[in-house]
């Protein structure tokens, strides 16, 4: 999903798709760098 996020942003230069992707990326690491299953949904929303 990040690697999607990061397309878009890279094409479009919407600033509130980079931060959907860092929200995205902070909410599937935790402390110690290990994958973790996530159930908050993001409440930013991108024009597209």
């Amino acid at each position: 999903m990040v690697d999607l996020t990061w397309k878009l942003f890279s094409h479009t230069g919407n600033i509130e798709t980079y931060l959907l992707m860092k929200e995205l990326e902070n909410a599937t690491m935790d402390n110690d760098g290990q994958a973790k299953e996530s159930t908050e949904v993001s409440s930013t929303e991108t024009n597209i």
